[in-house]
């Protein structure tokens, strides 16, 4: 209740509202979780577009060389490149020509393959991210399951730590060489190669998924341990629920927070481990062209998907970010 010495006299003025407070009592959206998290991502778009620009207008050289690549150099593919990118305009105007251009998907061309970039780099993208959502499902699966099953036993959290550390130790493309030597090659259980189905992404989703499972497996271990020490595990053990149950429904939410902090740090090393995989399974996708790219110094290629990639890990880490507020109720609370 407030005191009536806190009121104002009759005729007196209020106090002015904060500017702040007031553009966001007459505008709520500024306060989504949605609308600030969509910003920051088009913030970080257009300063990797950005950056991308920079890199080109300060490398060493001929801008021109640098677009063609190894291509030879001719009188016509020069002017189109100098009209492509507006190089007779001020620098200003090249810039905002080249937002322009990404902003409608225009990556411009290669002239080292002869074709439009994009797409050339859409046309791979799907492999890419087909193996990404098979490792990433492979990573949930196994740190949930061997989290739930091992936290707060002794012997099972020292194996579990065990292996964890070993997995989280071994490079992607070394478990991938192992699991084909064993898999493959020994069991032939699956193909060596390529994109054929269902059981050629098996070995390549687990050789990139098992250590990023390995690493969030630990700390929502040890989440799911603290989570069994607090009050509400008590109390819940006093309904009769204990055991699997307990770990599951009730643990098992409190301690995904910090693990899906982890995993949205971790969804960069996803894409880029899968650049790498894709050449140990000799499987389609960004991989290939990326490292063809860059052998043949193709500027154009490997611009398109530097911003390609960029964009991916925007939309990941926004689904990661909202995520939290399906996890814990607190937050949408906290921002309403």
């Amino acid at each position: 209740m407030t005191h009536p010495s806190t009121l104002p006299e009759p005729g007196a003025s209020l106090p002015p509202t904060p500017p702040a407070a007031t553009r966001a009592a007459r505008r709520p959206w500024l306060r989504s979780p949605i609308a600030t998290r969509i910003v920051t991502g088009a913030l970080v778009l257009w300063a990797a577009v950005t950056l991308s620009f920079v890199a080109v207008q300060i490398a060493p050289g001929d801008i021109v060389s640098l677009l063609i690549g190894e291509q030879l150099s001719t009188p016509e593919i020069q002017a189109a490149i100098r009209q492509e990118w507006g190089l007779d305009e001020p620098l200003y105007l090249q810039y905002l020509h080249y937002l322009w251009r990404i902003l409608h998907g225009d990556f411009g061309r290669s002239y080292v393959l002869n074709t439009d970039v994009a797409p050339l780099v859409i046309g791979q993208l799907w492999p890419t991210l087909k193996l990404t959502g098979a490792a990433l499902v492979v990573t949930i699966v196994f740190a949930v399951g061997l989290a739930v099953l091992t936290a707060g036993r002794r012997w099972g959290g020292r194996a579990a730590s065990g292996l964890e550390l070993l997995l989280a130790s071994t490079p992607s493309f070394w478990l991938g060489i192992m699991l084909l030597f064993v898999f493959s090659f020994t069991l032939k259980l699956f193909p060596v190669a390529g994109d054929r189905g269902f059981s050629s992404i098996v070995l390549p989703a687990l050789s990139l998924g098992l250590a990023q499972g390995a690493v969030i497996g630990r700390v929502l271990r040890k989440g799911i341990e603290r989570a069994l020490d607090e009050p509400f595990a008590l109390t819940v053990r006093s309904w009769g629920i204990g055991g699997l149950a307990l770990r599951v429904r009730h643990a098992l939410r409190h301690a995904a927070l910090p693990a899906v902090t982890l995993a949205g740090w971790l969804v960069g090393g996803l894409l880029s481990g899968a650049v790498i995989t894709e050449q140990v399974f000799g499987r389609p996708g960004l991989g290939k062209i990326t490292v063809d790219a860059v052998l043949a110094k193709d500027m154009p290629v490997v611009l398109a998907i530097a911003i390609l990639s960029a964009a991916i890990y925007v939309v990941l880490s926004t689904a990661v970010d909202l995520l939290y507020l399906l996890i814990d109720p607190r937050l949408r609370e906290r921002r309403a």
